[in-house]
């Protein structure tokens, strides 16, 4: 089997461009771009170009698609400092029309593999962590592309601080399974489940997504689960 990145990641994600973006999405992509982009040579936990004083917490979303976590959860959490990876360049650009529309200063993005941040970050440098409907790879060939697997926890499990909080979604019985089995291998993670409402009913600082959204709409049954970095 060969991999797709070098570190020998098999690719978690599928295309990373949509349509040809417009002269003002263009703009977006070489101007503001530039200014909040990630520098995984400098110290990851650190505070964003425009923070004028360093955050004490730092939370980092997986595959933001859309935006519409990290969004709300930035515009709630101003002290907090949000890194954002998405490889699809079509998020990307909304999130960096929200940034300079809403004038947003705590979010740092990076248009890439989300593995290459939890390498790059300092130990215990993260508060939060969210992988929210992440590829599903449906098929059982396709299954060992899933994010979530024993390398992702492990990067995970180094970045994040004891206490720190993982989320995680999904709409695809099998990855729910699948997710929980990785977890149960990983000493460092614990799932904070009491009852069947804690993975059945989305918290209510945890906002929807567009695809959640679409879950929703066809009827599927959705999955919300939180662990905690022991």
């Amino acid at each position: 089997m060969t991999s797709d990145t070098p570190h020998g990641d098999l690719r978690s994600f599928g295309r990373r461009r949509g349509r040809k973006p417009t002269s003002r999405q263009a703009a977006l992509l070489r101007d503001v771009l530039p200014r909040v982009a990630l520098d995984l040579s400098a110290p990851c936990g650190g505070p964003t170009a425009r923070d004028t004083q360093v955050p004490s917490e730092t939370w980092l979303e997986i595959g933001f698609g859309g935006g519409e976590h990290l969004l709300w959860q930035a515009e709630r959490h101003p002290a907090v400092s949000f890194i954002g990876c998405e490889p699809f360049e079509d998020g990307v650009i909304k999130v960096l029309d929200a940034i300079e529309h809403q004038r947003l200063t705590n979010i740092r993005v990076h248009m890439g593999d989300a593995r290459d941040v939890l390498r790059a970050l300092p130990d215990g440098s993260l508060t939060r962590a969210f992988i929210l409907f992440p590829d599903p790879w449906p098929k059982r060939k396709q299954a060992k592309r899933r994010l979530v697997n024993a390398t992702t926890l492990d990067l995970l499990a180094r970045a994040m601080r004891p206490g720190a909080i993982l989320r995680l979604a999904t709409d695809i019985g099998d990855y729910a399974r699948t997710t929980l089995e990785a977890i149960e291998r990983e000493p460092r993670f614990v799932w904070l489940a009491k009852s069947p409402t804690d993975w059945r009913v989305r918290p209510p600082d945890w906002p929807e997504t567009r695809y959640e959204a679409k879950a929703a709409a066809a009827g599927r049954q959705r999955y919300y689960f939180s662990f905690r970095r022991l």
